[in-house]
């Protein structure tokens, strides 16, 4: 890693910050990418992003719960969301998310 550009706090929080929000747009803009999908790929969902989300304002004095975290994370209340976005998980789907959430918490 030392060729790496030198960068103070202030810069890689901006850095970090920008490509969080390049990550949630594009979240946004490919619905058809399920939840589920991710999860057993990457072992992570957008889900998993609004509790980081959540966490990470009260770790800095802001209280937000789960349900306002989701609607920053899926840019609507997550029950729309799911109404108009996610499908029913195939069994083969499920299978892979049991194992998938074994690496998820480890």
């Amino acid at each position: 890693m030392s060729d790496l550009p030198e960068m103070n706090d202030e810069q890689r929080t901006a850095i970090e910050a920008a490509v969080f929000r390049k990550m949630i747009d594009h979240f946004r803009k490919y619905p058809e990418v399920q939840n589920i999908d991710l999860m057993n790929l990457a072992y992570f969902c957008r889900n998993c992003f609004s509790k980081w989300y959540m966490g990470a304002a009260r770790e800095n004095g802001i209280e937000l719960d789960y349900g306002q975290a989701r609607e920053i994370v899926y840019g609507m209340p997550y029950a729309e969301y799911k109404a108009s976005h996610q499908a029913k998980a195939t069994d083969e789907q499920l299978r892979d998310f049991e194992e998938s959430q074994k690496k998820a918490t480890e």
